[in-house]
């Protein structure tokens, strides 16, 4: 596994990135139907989530950088 680009849609109440609403990986298009765990780093903020086709991933958003990182868990 390695950390890959992604493009992510996220909410962001009064902070950014609060969680990831959907991303688009390799060129499809994936909607979170929810977040398994999330927890932070110093400047990241990270999700393992469940998209509603049933995969399993981990998303990343280095703060510093403004930048999504993704890690497929299960397919």
């Amino acid at each position: 596994m390695t950390d890959e680009p992604v493009s992510v849609t996220c909410y962001s109440g009064h902070t950014y990135a609060e969680r990831p609403t959907s991303f688009v990986w390799r060129g499809r298009k994936y909607v979170v139907q929810h977040i398994e765990k999330e927890w932070l780093e110093p400047g990241e903020r990270s999700f393992t989530v469940k998209t509603k086709d049933g995969s399993t991933f981990m998303l990343s958003h280095n703060q510093k950088a403004d930048a999504w990182t993704l890690i497929e868990i299960e397919a």
